[in-house]
C-alpha cells in the first residue's frame, strides 16, 4: 500500500531547493539560533550522495560533483536566505558501511566543498542508507570519522553516537577529533544531562530554582 518512488524530475528537485530554503527561513523566523541540513542517514539528500541510491545519468548523478550537486544547492539556498550571521550545520552520513558505497574519501572532498558554499560546522554521524550494512557499534565509533574530516577538510565538526559520559564528551574535545559533541538520547534520559556534566567536570553551573527546591528536603 505504499507510493511507488519515482526519479525526481529536475524542476521537482527545483520546488524541494525551495522547500528547504523556506523552512529554513521559518526557522530563523521562529527564533531558532542555527540551521541544520540533514543529509545523512538515507534521507533524500543522502540517497542523491550514495552511488548506491544515485543511479541517475543526468547532472545529477556519476560524478562526485553531480551526485553532491542538489545538497549544494539546498545549502547555497539556505545560505542565502538566513544571511550570514546565522550558523549553518549540515549532517552527514560520513559512510555507507557498504564496498561500493558512499565513503569516508568522497566525504572529505564533500565537507570541502561544503566548507567552501558558507557551511560552518559538519555534524558527522554515519551509516542508515544501507538496511543490513554491518556497523561497528561501539562508544565513540563514528569519532573517527569527524576527526578526519575536521583535519582534511579544515571545517568544524561535531561528533556523535554512544557518547554518554560527560568524561569521555571532554576526551574527544581535548584531543582536537571534533569540535563539539551532541547528544539526542542522553538528552531524552536525562533532560538535565548538561548539568549533571558540569558537575562531573568539577564546573559549577546553577540549576534553576524550581529544580533546586526538589533536591531539597521538605519539612515535616
Amino acid at each position: 500500500g505504499y507510493l511507488v518512488p519515482h526519479a525526481l524530475q529536475p524542476q521537482e528537485i527545483d520546488a524541494l531547493v525551495q522547500d528547504f530554503a523556506d523552512a529554513a527561513e521559518r526557522a530563523r523566523r521562529a527564533g531558532f539560533d542555527l540551521v541544520e541540513i540533514h543529509a545523512a542517514h538515507g534521507y533524500l539528500l543522502h540517497e542523491f550522495l550514495s552511488p548506491l541510491s544515485n543511479q541517475r545519468d543526468d547532472d545529477y548523478g556519476g560524478s562526485l560533483e553531480n551526485r553532491s550537486r542538489f545538497l549544494r544547492r539546498v545549502v547555497a539556498a539556505v545560505r542565502s536566505r538566513i544571511g550570514d550571521e546565522v550558523p549553518l550545520f549540515v549532517r552527514i552520513s560520513a559512510t555507507d558501511y557498504v564496498s561500493g558505497g558512499w565513503g569516508i574519501d568522497e566525504s572529505v572532498e564533500l565537507c570541502q566543498m561544503l566548507r567552501a558554499a558558507g557551511v560552518d560546522l559538519i555534524d558527522v554521524s554515519s551509516g542508515g542508507n544501507v538496511a543490513h550494512a554491518t556497523i561497528p557499534f561501539a562508544p565513540g565509533y563514528q569519532v573517527p570519522f569527524a576527526r578526519r574530516i575536521r583535519e582534511e577538510a579544515s571545517i568544524p565538526t561535531a561528533a556523535v553516537g554512544l557518547i554518554t559520559d560527560p568524561s569521555q564528551a571532554e576526551e574527544i574535545l581535548e584531543e582536537g577529533s571534533a569540535d563539539a559533541v551532541l547528544l539526542a538520547r542522553g538528552f531524552l534520559r536525562n533532560p538535565r544531562w548538561g548539568l549533571a556534566a558540569a558537575e562531573a567536570l568539577g564546573e559549577f553551573i546553577p540549576w534553576p530554582v524550581q529544580i533546586t527546591r526538589a533536591r531539597t528536603l521538605h519539612r515535616p
